[in-house]
């Protein structure tokens, strides 16, 4: 029984991989002080009695360096979008032409700047956690496998490579938040 235990270290690297990239889209919604259009794709807008994300109720544009602008479809969902865009703490404030939600992106102060990076760092945080959490389930596999006759030596081993998986990923989240935060901290 114990020569076969084969822990699926593909499956943790996927798990904290999936970590990583809901790290991507939450550093994605933080302002920089530049328009981007991928700082509306965590916003969801109530459209049809579902959430959905704002690129699908319209098209998104970044006309200028310090504006993005929202071509909406559907006349109907210009309201809830707007009132989207307002909750979904961005600090924009939508102005309205027709159809188009105009987003202008104001400069970013000093202040401001500090609290996104505080953001930032919890959004890294909640990251690492998942990370250990991935960690802590592949642990426990290992310590079920011992308690179904597992070597010490093969636990040992498997402890290892859990950690080193993990290592490697607590890694590359504090690489991505140290880039993320130069990026806010830039003018």
């Amino acid at each position: 029984m114990s020569d076969d235990f084969m822990l699926d270290t593909d499956d943790l690297e996927r798990r904290m991989n999936g970590a990583l990239g809901n790290l991507r889209t939450e550093f994605a919604s933080l302002r920089t002080g530049r328009a981007s259009a991928s700082m509306l794709e965590p916003v969801t807008v109530e459209a049809y009695g579902t959430p959905t994300p704002i690129n699908q109720v319209g098209t998104v544009n970044v006309p200028e360096p310090r504006m993005v602008t929202i071509n909406v479809w559907d006349k109907s969902l210009v309201g809830p979008v707007e009132k989207a865009i307002r909750e979904s703490g961005l600090g924009i404030n939508p102005q309205l032409n027709g159809t188009i939600i105009m987003l202008p992106i104001p400069e970013l102060n000093e202040e401001r700047r500090r609290e996104l990076t505080k953001v930032a760092a919890q959004y890294a945080e909640s990251a690492r956690v998942a990370v250990r959490n991935v960690r802590r389930d592949g642990m426990d596999q290992i310590k079920k496998a011992k308690s179904d006759g597992l070597g010490e030596d093969d636990q040992k081993f498997w402890e290892g490579e859990v950690q080193e998986l993990t290592d490697k990923f607590i890694k590359t989240v504090d690489e991505m938040l140290g880039t993320k935060q130069d990026e806010i901290m830039q003018v």
